[in-house]
């Protein structure tokens, strides 16, 4: 499976255009958005619709720069958008897990909850990829003027159920990096987007 991941486009036009170029050149059978597809909000529907008539699936989870209703409104209006916060998409031998908002806080005990719901779902026959929008705890991907400043509570959820790859965004600082927790490939494929063969 070829997937073009990209975060934080910022509802940069230039950008968007970028991403819709980089798909039609590379023709990934999926599209991951971790987050901020827009600036608070503004002229999502737009981009929204013009993503969706690349007619190719693509999953997404809001960052800290559009709410769950933002996305879901999206969803909803555009077939091809298909909302994976809080929530699972399963494709061939691959089960995509979406956990977005945030990526300021250490700590997020709300998630804790989530990531219960989530182990309840794993099937031992699937590979797991997990998207989200804070960056994890401890990697190249959040660290900051010297500190480490991710998430501890996904960071535990990595470590225990051990995904074949994690996407996340959020801090621009880090676009293009990838680490590995275990054997977990991490990346924060940033705005120009990332293509990876799984």
């Amino acid at each position: 499976m070829k997937i073009l991941a990209f975060t934080d486009l910022h509802g940069k036009r230039e950008i968007v255009n970028g991403i819709i170029r980089k798909t039609i050149n590379e023709k990934p059978d999926l599209l991951i958005c971790a987050g901020d597809l827009s600036e608070f909000g503004r002229q999502i529907e737009r981009i929204a619709t013009n993503l969706n008539k690349l007619n190719k699936i693509i999953l997404i989870i809001p960052g800290n720069h559009e709410t769950d209703e933002d996305i879901s409104k999206i969803c909803k209006d555009n077939k091809n958008i298909i909302n994976i916060h809080k929530g699972v998409y399963e494709k061939d031998n691959y089960l995509f897990f979406g956990y977005g908002g945030g990526g300021f806080n250490k700590e997020d005990p709300k998630f804790e909850n989530i990531s219960m719901k989530f182990k309840k779902m794993i099937n031992k026959g699937k590979k797991i990829i997990f998207v989200t929008h804070a960056p994890i705890y401890n990697t190249k991907l959040d660290l900051l003027n010297g500190e480490h400043l991710g998430n501890k509570n996904i960071r535990r959820f990595i470590d225990d159920i051990e995904p074949k790859l994690v996407i996340c965004g959020h801090f621009h600082e880090n676009e293009l990096l990838t680490d590995y927790v275990k054997k977990t490939k991490i990346i924060n494929p940033g705005y120009e987007g990332m293509i990876i063969k799984i």
